[in-house]
């Protein structure tokens, strides 16, 4: 358990919900290695149409991510949880490098070990193109989401 990874399961709503939080502000770091910490060693993803198995795996998937993914920005929201999985809903919006933006809509189930590790993600996310002017992700990149931005819900996502 030298790696527990709280809040552990059971999860409560309040807990669930704290795992969802948690997670978004690791991805909006933007930082593939601290990410990669919150999954078991041979964690499964997948991801999109994309096959990811272990930390070594997960930390090359999301370099090249954020590397095509530019001023990436997520925002999580909790959809369903049961004792050791969590289901959520997400949006992020990021740019290409040719500075079109996108808003990409997605669902994610998790299943956790004991000690609150993530031994499976299944995400299916679909991208809209989007004008620059019709972005609502607005804070510092690499940060996390200040505690006054408005949710998915509020946004009408």
């Amino acid at each position: 358990m030298s790696e527990a990874r709280p809040p552990l399961p059971p999860f409560t709503r309040a807990t669930a919900i704290q795992k969802v939080r948690a997670a978004e502000d690791a991805w909006n770091s933007c930082d593939p290695a601290r990410v990669a910490l919150a999954y078991t060693q041979d964690s499964r993803w997948r991801n999109r149409s994309e096959f990811v198995v272990g930390r070594a795996a997960i930390v090359d998937f999301l370099t090249r991510k954020w590397a095509r993914e530019l001023d990436y920005r997520l925002i999580k929201e909790l959809w369903a949880f049961t004792e050791n999985r969590i289901a959520v809903r997400f949006a992020y919006e990021w740019h290409d490098d040719s500075g079109q933006w996108f808003r990409a809509y997605g669902n994610e189930n998790w299943a956790f070990d004991e000690a609150g590790l993530m031994r499976h993600r299944h995400a299916s996310i679909n991208d809209l193109p989007i004008k620059a002017s019709d972005r609502l992700f607005h804070w510092p990149r690499t940060g996390p989401r200040p505690a006054d931005h408005s949710g998915l819900g509020d946004l009408g996502l």
